[in-house]
């Protein structure tokens, strides 16, 4: 069984670095080679609103269920799992709208803030942060018994 559950995380980290490799494949985003590009003064991309939208929101719901798997698997806990899902759906919720604002603003808010919005958006980063505090609140609970 403790194969399996490695197996399975390790299935959950490939699905993000695959979502994150296949990215312009799978998801239209015309703002991949806009921040990938070195020089700052190109022009501001063209794009259209609802696919933009519905490009995000579909790479989020990937991200959300690699990333609860892992957690599910490496914790074996069915309501932290809840709860970490739950954290990643309110940082999105927060973030995504704040970034549509970036965007319809043409990044005028600032480049850089509008880069890291994108990334807290785009990437599972909140799960850097979920994995260390649940082994952490699973490590106080052992000490307790």
């Amino acid at each position: 069984m403790k194969i399996l559950n490695w197996f399975l995380v390790i299935v959950g980290i490939m699905g993000l670095v695959g979502v994150r490799i296949m990215e312009d494949k799978l998801f239209y985003d015309p703002f991949l080679d806009y921040f990938h590009v070195a020089n700052k003064d190109i022009p501001f991309p063209a794009f259209t609103w609802g696919p933009l939208v519905m490009g995000y929101l579909l790479r989020f719901v990937l991200n959300l269920i690699f990333s609860c798997l892992i957690i599910q698997c490496l914790f074996k806990n069915k309501q932290w799992t809840i709860q970490g899902g739950l954290l990643m759906v309110i940082v999105f919720a927060i973030t995504f709208p704040i970034y549509l604002y970036c965007v319809y603003d043409q990044f005028e808010i600032g480049y850089l803030f509008s880069f890291y919005m994108r990334r807290f958006v785009i990437q599972p980063l909140i799960l850097l942060l979920i994995v260390p505090l649940f082994y952490y609140r699973k490590q106080v609970l052992a000490n307790k018994n």
